[in-house]
């Protein structure tokens, strides 16, 4: 699928959906968190990436659930983000991700018309819709890995 969308460098960082919603004037809502997680079963690691409506958390309950692997979910660090995807915590392109790894797309990003995604460095961006972020990663895409953050 061919995307003609530009990557956009922006002044201020991008490191946050916060940051990246103020700074392009777009609600939450519309950033792409792509989080990294790794399930553990039996010494094997399997990386995991969550792609996350901005204004949700990721339910690491469902994770294993929705895939169908069983073992304990955790968190890597940026060393081991790095490793998994080629990029940087804080730009993670839910793009360019080698092709062995799973990746679940939050159903909440839906409601919106454009959403916007880091592109690799944490002040680049790019928009693209829900559908052609499904498309480009061949993501799962599921109701139940988001929840509503508490007030």
């Amino acid at each position: 699928m061919g995307h003609t969308e530009q990557v956009v460098e922006l002044t201020d960082t991008a490191r946050s959906a916060l940051d990246a919603s103020k700074a392009l004037g777009v609600p939450v809502g519309a950033i792409v968190k792509t989080l990294i997680f790794i399930i553990q079963n039996d010494g094997e690691a399997t990386p995991i990436v969550c792609l996350i409506s901005g204004d949700m958390l990721c339910d690491t309950s469902q994770i294993s659930q929705v895939l169908n692997i069983d073992g304990k979910v955790k968190r890597p660090d940026a060393d081991t983000v790095k490793d998994i995807t080629g990029y940087s915590i804080g730009g993670v392109s839910p793009i360019g991700l080698p092709e062995n790894i799973g990746i679940i797309m939050d159903s909440a990003l839906a409601r919106f018309d454009k959403i916007w995604s880091a592109a690799g460095h944490t002040h680049c961006v790019f928009p693209a819709t829900f559908n052609q972020i499904q498309e480009m990663t061949n993501a799962i895409v599921s109701d139940d890995i988001s929840i509503e953050p508490k007030e």
